[in-house]
Formats: C-alpha cells, structure tokens, sequence
C-alpha cells in the first residue's frame, strides 16, 4: 500500500493544483505498481505555516515561494 506525503508551504497552491498533485502521483505510482494498488494508494498534501520551512539555515515563507514561481526557469533544468 503506497504512501505518498507532499509537504508544502501553505498558501502557494490552489485546491484545484492540490487535487491535481493527487491525482497525477496517484497515477505515477499506478505505472509503477500496477492497476491493482490504485484502491490503496494514498496521497497526503500537508501545508507547513509560512516561515516553518527551513532551506539554508532562513525560513522560508509563502511570498518568498511566490517570487520562486515568478522567475524564469534556469537553463539547462530540464
């Protein structure tokens, strides 16, 4: 029985983008596991507090996300 847990920062994604995480690991691991496991493969979505994730010794928050998401993709990361 697969176990999928999503750590987020809360307030960046949308239900919708939430429900669609769910939707395509769920899908993911049928590719992997096979058809039969799709009734027992459960994806949790956890949002951690703005400021409670730490990168680099500084918390990160939801507006510091936000501009994350607003940059250009690096080159070459893909």
């Amino acid at each position: 029985m697969p176990l999928v847990t999503v750590k987020l920062i809360e307030g960046v994604f949308t239900p919708e983008q939430k429900r669609e995480m769910i939707g395509k690991l769920t899908e993911t691991m049928v590719e992997i596991e096979g058809e039969s496991l799709r009734p027992v493969t459960w994806v949790v979505v956890e949002e951690v507090l703005s400021g409670d994730w730490g990168i680099g010794g500084n918390g990160l928050t939801t507006a510091d996300v936000h501009a994350l998401q607003r940059q250009p993709a690096a080159a070459g990361s893909g």
